[in-house]
């Protein structure tokens, strides 16, 4: 479960600025994923690129080699969309039942 949330907030940080993976992971830990392991985010990348959610392209860093910077495609767009729809539903259903267990005690 865990793995398509992760999927689902990064589909969201690459929506608003291309990204590599380090920064992914960065910007995770910002919105409280502090505890993914960064070896987590590279084969979900690589999973995400190759079902075509995600284009990648190598560019220059000031800091170093070249890094592999991230984009969604328009199946990633649609992906973003779909698990916002998903998650709105998901979260809806876990805070009812929540509040009736808050409820009955």
């Amino acid at each position: 479960m865990l793995k398509g949330i992760l999927q689902g907030c990064m589909l969201f940080l690459l929506a608003e600025n291309e990204l590599y993976g380090y920064a992914i992971g960065e910007a995770l830990s910002k919105y409280g994923f502090d505890e993914i392991p960064k070896g987590t985010i590279y084969p979900l990348l690589m999973t995400m690129e190759k079902k075509g959610l995600l284009n990648s392209r190598m560019k220059s860093s000031p800091d170093g080699p070249n890094r592999k910077y991230y984009s969604l495609t328009a199946a990633g767009v649609v992906a973003k969309q779909t698990f916002a729809n998903q998650w709105h539903v998901l979260s809806q259903s876990v805070e009812r039942l929540i509040q009736e267990e808050n409820n009955e005690s």
